[in-house]
């Protein structure tokens, strides 16, 4: 697999997830993480996947967190816990060690905690929810760096993550470049749309002379 550029991510990162899911339906593939929303609406990040999965903890003891050692800064963490919304893996010490090491945020397929320290350090966290109840002995890390799978939608470590306040969103990193290019088409035929309007169109006239309803349609 080919990473996306720098240059591709920061362009990804100007777009709203919105642009970017309408981008994605025209190639006809999934990436929204549905059910997965930030804490606060202010929350932006995008960056790489770094992909982690635990498990419910055996005879051994479980533990959390020990991979935020191997993780790159501007890396958007991504955590499988299989959608558990009764144990969290991730917390205050986490957050903070992730914050220092510019780590671009965090996604979670089960619930965090200590949420006031995320809000505290603006740490965007996308999760499934909040619950104070520790994962420690009662989840596991079973792998770290594999392809992980939330909702349907597969997760392979350098594809694109990117999150806002409509929730988070997986770009392919094969795809990275040509979504970038459709979701910027879109935006600026969106802008159009509201210019015209402003300008004394009706709606229904903007959206038909700049082809609103077909920026979705699958691409040949």
């Amino acid at each position: 697999m080919t990473p996306a550029t720098p240059d591709v991510v920061a362009r990804l990162a100007a777009l709203p997830t919105a642009s970017i899911s309408d981008a994605m339906d025209s190639l006809g593939v999934e990436g929204a993480l549905h059910g997965i929303a930030p804490l606060t609406c202010g929350f932006r990040a995008t960056g790489p996947a770094f992909t982690v999965r635990y498990a419910p903890a055996d005879e051994e003891r479980g533990s959390v967190g020990d991979f935020l050692d191997d993780v790159p800064p501007g890396s958007i963490i991504v955590i499988d816990n299989q959608g558990r919304t009764d144990v969290t893996v991730w917390g205050g010490i986490m957050t903070e060690v992730a914050a220092v090491r510019g780590i671009a945020g965090t996604v979670i397929n089960g619930v965090c905690r200590d949420v006031a320290a995320s809000l505290g350090q603006e740490y965007p966290i996308f999760s499934a929810g909040r619950y104070m109840r520790t994962g420690k002995d009662r989840v596991r890390l079973a792998a770290v760096g594999s392809e992980v799978t939330i909702n349907g939608i597969a997760i392979a470590p350098g594809d694109v993550v990117c999150g806002d306040a409509d929730g988070a969103f997986v770009v392919p990193a094969g795809l990275a470049a040509q979504v970038a290019d459709l979701a910027e088409g879109i935006e600026a035929t969106e802008e159009r749309i509201v210019e015209t309007v402003k300008a004394g169109a009706t709606l229904k006239e903007a959206r038909a002379s700049l082809g609103y309803h077909d920026l979705q349609w699958k691409k040949a």
